[in-house]
């Protein structure tokens, strides 16, 4: 098959250029701009030529990547019977994330938005005895999950097209090399988008299983927050990130800890206004901040440090189920007191502390009665409960494994890794025969990426105030020809050119719109493609073109004879570069 060549006056693209005002993503706004989608509903998005173009060179690189490991492609249905969903129990689990609709029949049908149940009953089918594993298939499908609140285009719409791939082994041992095969495997993938990001630790969520990472896309309009060591390898995202020990400021203890004492606080509100009425030698680093979660109908007080945030994901984990902060009716209901004088000591109730919280001497907290505190607090004194790490790790703690400092970022999740183990296998049933004729189960992996979010994540990372650059592995074409000469030859040399390129195996738009030389070279550099070539009167009549990078700027004038050989080399010193 030849390179792609299109001629832009016949495109979609000369009269559709203008982003809405709102736009307020980079990647959106030039996703727009430059006529690679275009919105059709809430969440919903249509890729129109040139942002296919983008996603099929997306996929050559993950299909090769995942064939070079010995990946199978199939493909699944999008939509899927209720049966297999209720077999892993997740029709329910689920909630309103599951588009549930009846056929003409009756029957419950979902959307998909994911796959481990149907690839599970491949397996349980085709898959009869150990000698046939391991195995690995994947697909690139269409997915939709309902999300409450669908924004920044394709970074987080409800219909979504993810390469999702699932490995099944005979144990343990074997599945963790599954993993640590596709881990390389995304490595070599995200490196060849030619994308800066960090491999992360992440929480499996609903997916289930023991081991989860993320790959995530270093943005500054990423949804998620990531820690990372500069000294070692660690990094976390800010979801299951842990520190080591924060020293604090030496502050002054009394040996030994007077005892408990009452201080009146009116007007009190927040805990900022009950440190500044408790005076001199109190402050939010040794302060007890104390929220109310309910968990199973009763409330549960969730201790940190006043200068620390709570991480509701590792609280979830201790409690065994997602939580929510309780409301101030809620908090009055339970305690009989404003949230702004809630404490730990003689809390109604269960009672969870940050373990750098139970280690302050000294502290302050809310007596659990409207504008009353309490100072001189000391765990295990005044007040006990269960410690654990339930806090957010923040930029300037310590690494937990080496203990140098930790730095935040922002990412934008592009893949996540897990090794599912028998969470799906043993639930439905899904066996294989073994070495001495035993029925076992399956032990899964499952291995997503987010493709049309990877279109997003590409030009969040790689754009400037002109537009997109595209890295060379993924521009929807290598060459952009710019044709801005009167003269009687030029559709001859541009047509010579053109197809001496295709020859070289690059892939060409020509620009011959009726437009000023400023429009073309504006909506070049909006475009983004990474070689420019200017055909005008006075290098024709040289016998030359000027050849620009979109990446550098930089213009060489190269003679017409020898222009394809010097684009093909530039091109590939581009691809060396993301490689």
């Amino acid at each position: 098959m030849r390179p792609t060549l299109t001629r832009l006056s016949k495109s979609l693209l000369p009269s559709l250029r203008e982003a809405p005002k709102d736009a307020q993503l980079p990647s959106h706004a030039l996703s727009l701009r430059a006529g690679l989608i275009r919105q059709v509903g809430a969440g919903l998005y249509e890729l129109l030529p040139m942002g296919r173009m983008v996603l099929r060179r997306i996929e050559a690189i993950v299909r090769e990547e995942l064939d070079a490991e010995g990946a199978q492609e199939i493909l699944m249905p999008g939509v899927l019977p209720a049966e297999y969903l209720r077999e892993s129990g997740r029709w329910e689990s689920f909630g309103d994330a599951l588009c549930r609709f009846k056929d003409r029949k009756g029957a419950d049908l979902a959307l998909a938005p994911t796959h481990e149940e149907i690839v599970t009953d491949i397996a349980r089918r085709e898959l009869r005895s150990y000698r046939q594993l391991p195995a690995m298939l994947y697909q690139v499908q269409t997915k939709f999950r309902d999300e409450p609140r669908p924004r920044g285009g394709l970074l987080r719409g409800r219909e979504f097209i993810m390469k999702d791939a699932y490995s099944f082994d005979v144990d343990e041992a074997a599945a963790l090399q599954s993993y640590e095969r596709m881990r390389k495997a995304y490595t070599r993938i995200f490196t060849r988008l030619g994308l800066d990001f960090r491999i992360v630790e992440a929480d499996s969520g609903a997916m289930g299983g023991s081991r989860s990472a993320e790959f995530q896309i270093l943005a500054k309009s990423g949804e998620d927050k990531l820690v990372t060591c500069g000294a070692c390898a660690y990094a976390a995202n800010a979801e299951v990130a842990t520190s080591g020990p924060v020293e604090r400021s030496a502050a002054s203890v009394s040996e030994p800890v007077p005892a408990l004492r009452r201080v009146a606080t009116p007007g009190v509100t927040d805990m900022p206004s009950a440190i500044a009425a408790l005076g001199d030698g109190h402050a939010l680093d040794n302060a007890l901040k104390t929220l109310v979660v309910e968990h199973q109908g009763e409330p549960v007080a969730v201790v940190v440090r006043g200068d620390h945030e709570l991480n509701l994901m590792k609280l979830s984990g201790v409690l065994g189920a997602t939580v929510t902060l309780a409301s101030r009716e809620k908090v009055q209901a339970f305690v009989g007191a404003p949230a702004g004088s809630i404490g730990p000591v003689n809390f109604p109730g269960r009672v969870v502390v940050d373990r750098e919280a139970a280690a302050l001497a000294q502290a302050s907290c809310g007596a659990n009665e409207t504008e009353v505190h309490l100072v001189n607090v000391v765990f295990g004194r005044d007040y006990v409960g269960e410690t654990v790490d339930i806090r957010m790790v923040e930029a300037g703690d310590p690494c937990p494994r080496c203990g140098a400092e930790l730095s935040e970022h922002r990412g934008i999740e592009g893949g996540h890794i897990f090794v599912l183990g028998t969470h799906y296998s043993k639930k439905m049933s899904a066996h294989f025969t073994g070495e001495r004729g035993e029925e076992l189960p399956f032990v899964m992996g499952c291995y997503g990426i987010g493709m049309t979010r990877l279109i997003a994540a590409i030009i969040e990372q790689h754009h400037d105030t002109a537009g997109i650059r595209w890295p060379a592995s993924v521009a929807p074409f290598d060459v952009v020809l710019v044709p801005i000469s009167k003269r009687a030859d030029a559709d001859e040399i541009v047509a010579m050119l053109s197809d001496a390129l295709r020859q070289e195996g690059l892939s060409v738009l020509i620009d011959d719109r009726n437009e000023r030389p400023g429009v073309k070279f504006k909506d070049a550099e909006l475009f983004g493609i990474p070689l420019r070539v200017t055909l005008g009167d006075r290098g024709l009549e040289a016998g030359k073109a000027e050849v620009t990078a979109r990446h550098s700027g930089e213009a060489a004038s190269v003679a017409l004879a020898d222009a394809a050989a010097y684009l093909k080399r530039m091109h590939l010193d581009l691809m060396r570069g993301i490689d």
